[in-house]
């Protein structure tokens, strides 16, 4: 197996037909360990394709579906309350048998945008810290998915500063609406058969994602990608006179997060060092940090960086 990466790619075409920037992102995510926010109508297989990333990397998966009213202790674990008398009077104990994201290593966390605030506060800190108290827990990546915050869906957005905290970003989008014609095609076509898919998922295991995470750390990222990096963020700024009032561009996520994506990029290819290539990755991590029309025009920005460095190489 020269690649798991590309075996669970397939796997991933196999089960689910399009949604190719979605399998992309997710799959930069867990090579990273980063967190992954998802937004897109229902049925666009947001929770299939996480479910599929989990199951290949066998990793202890917990979902939950948000909801107006979740509390803290559904995420955590059981909340156990004791009593104890003692000679100075009842002494009442609060205690947590630990469960829930504290005890994954993926977790999926569907309609996080209904989540209410306080329970959503403590639950981004968590993941933010990879701790809860003072205790480290075993999580890789959380997967966060949304519906789209149209009235139709009664969705809020979330905060940006909390948006922030999800590197990777993606919108996924129904295929129709997308006009992938030829994805549509291949769907109608498959249920119109009788459908002999059984639904197995090829095992990578968490030993790959154990490795790809150590080759990730030693991944060369040579001056010319690091030089692409600073033009795309420069050209953001300077260019599209983006700011602090129209965009979310962190130093956090743009000079230090970024870099492992770019680096995840080349694991992703099965390379020991970053190249121009990788830049294109940047476009995973501006889903909800830039306007919309800065979105539209950001990946053919890259491809120009690209171009234009192996013009100057030559």
């Amino acid at each position: 197996m020269s690649n798991p990466f590309e075996l669970l790619r397939t796997e991933m075409d196999e089960l689910v037909i399009g949604h190719s920037d979605v399998k992309t992102a997710l799959l930069l995510g867990i090579i990273s360990r980063e967190h992954i926010y998802i937004q897109g109508p229902p049925g666009t297989a947001k929770t299939m394709l996480s479910e599929i990333v989990s199951k290949s990397a066998e990793l202890s998966f917990f979902f939950y579906q948000m909801h107006r009213d979740t509390r803290l202790s559904e995420l955590v674990g059981d909340l156990v309350i004791s009593r104890e008398d003692t000679e100075g009077g009842e002494i009442i104990r609060q205690n947590i048998i630990k469960g829930g994201i504290l005890t994954s290593e993926i977790c999926l966390l569907d309609d996080i945008s209904r989540a209410p605030g306080e329970s959503l506060n403590v639950l981004l800190r968590i993941l933010n810290e990879r701790k809860y108290g003072d205790e480290e827990i075993p999580l890789l990546t959380a997967i966060a998915t949304s519906n789209p915050t149209a009235d139709e869906y009664y969705n809020e957005p979330l905060d940006p500063a909390n948006l922030d905290r999800f590197v990777i970003q993606i919108n996924s989008n129904g295929l129709s609406y997308s006009r992938e014609w030829e994805d549509v095609k291949k769907i109608v076509n498959l249920y119109s058969a009788k459908n002999t898919s059984n639904g197995h998922v090829e095992r990578i295991g968490k030993d790959v994602l154990d490795k790809s995470y150590q080759q990730l750390e030693k991944i060369i990222v040579p001056s010319e990608v690091q030089d692409g990096l600073i033009s795309f963020i420069s050209w953001l700024i300077e260019d599209q006179r983006l700011n602090e009032s129209n965009s979310v561009i962190s130093d956090r996520t743009f000079l230090v997060k970024s870099i492992k994506i770019i680096k995840a990029s080349a694991v992703l290819a099965g390379r020991s060092e970053a190249n121009l290539e990788d830049l294109k990755a940047l476009k995973y991590i501006l889903a909800f940090r830039v306007p919309e029309e800065v979105l539209k025009i950001a990946e053919e920005k890259l491809e120009s960086i690209q171009s234009q460095k192996k013009k100057t190489k030559k």
